[in-house]
């Protein structure tokens, strides 16, 4: 097993980008309708942590099939620690009330990419 700094470090050495973010796995803990209870104060909380520049990605997963919502969640983060990640996702109000629970992991990108297209003058923005 290799220390995740060494691998960081090699990754960088290789040329990758080697950008270290946090990604939590969000389950339902609870019956749906504590899930559905929470979710404006777990909206809100997430918009904030995106006004912040905190939170990179969110969003609902389907199930294998991809054909049906389970209700599991990914949130990405944007920390300087796992800690201060995991104090992110300790704070969700989803977590907090117990209606989810979460794992958290380190995640390197080193590979990919996005698209963004501004429409000048009909003033729109897609990102891809």
């Amino acid at each position: 097993m290799v220390a995740w700094a060494d691998y960081k470090a090699e990754a960088k050495k290789r040329g990758a980008l080697a950008l270290e973010l946090y990604v939590a796995h969000s389950t339902p803990a609870k019956a749906p309708e504590d899930v559905k209870a929470s979710l404006p104060d777990h909206l809100a909380y997430q918009a904030r942590l995106e006004a912040e520049g905190k939170l990179a990605f969110a969003g609902p997963m389907s199930d294998e099939s991809g054909d049906h919502m389970q209700g599991m969640g990914l949130i990405i983060y944007r920390a300087e620690s796992l800690e201060t990640a995991r104090a992110l996702a300790e704070d969700d109000p989803m977590h907090k009330s117990g209606a989810r629970s979460f794992t958290l992991r380190r995640w390197m990108i080193n590979e990919g990419s996005l698209t963004l297209s501004v429409g000048l003058s009909t003033k729109t923005i897609s990102l891809t």
